[in-house]
């Protein structure tokens, strides 16, 4: 059975930068751990912003500039460059909102004709992680599906919880939960 991981958003401006927290630094060592040990493909997502984003409409609810396409916060953290370049077989998923809708198509092609499970790990586990797991888990609804729970933060703990906690009641697998 083909494992396709897939590293949401391990991005600057979510980690140090503009949206960044203190949870989203603690799960960067587990992340790279993460992605250092997959022995399958993995695709690594990026939010991707443009100079308008002030203008559309996640720039009116969510003021706050970040993961402007080729600005430092647009790019990976370097902990997590530096495992998927050691680990070498990923690939780049740029996405405009929350979720993609191009995600499903990228895992079918690179699953193949293959069986295949998923496993997602990122940030934030309350917005892109959720949205992403719930658009493959409609994508794929006899997938396995998992969220590592140790490798995703989200704005706060408790938006973190309920994301895990959504996921659950939607049929995916949440390890390594902290209690």
């Amino acid at each position: 059975m083909r494992k396709i991981h897939i590293a949401i958003d391990l991005q600057n401006d979510f980690i140090s930068g503009s949206l960044g927290t203190n949870e989203a630094l603690k799960i960067v060592p587990n992340a790279a751990k993460k992605i250092l040990s997959h022995k399958g493909d993995i695709i690594a997502t990026f939010d991707t912003h443009f100079e308008d984003y002030s203008d559309t409409l996640e720039g009116k609810n969510l003021p706050v500039i970040h993961c402007v396409r080729s600005s430092h916060g647009w790019n990976l953290n370097s902990e997590i460059e530096n495992a998927l370049i050691s680990h070498g077989n990923y690939t780049t998923c740029e996405k405009i909102s929350f979720g993609s809708l191009d995600l499903p198509s990228l895992v079918k092609k690179t699953a193949g004709e293959e069986e295949f499970e998923i496993e997602l790990i990122g940030l934030c586990t309350d917005i892109c992680v959720v949205s992403n797991a719930l658009i493959l888990k409609g994508a794929f609804p006899e997938v396995n599906i998992t969220v590592d729970a140790s490798c995703c933060a989200g704005v706060s703990t408790e938006t973190h919880n309920a994301a895990l906690q959504t996921m659950k009641m939607c049929q995916i697998n949440v390890i390594n939960e902290k209690n």
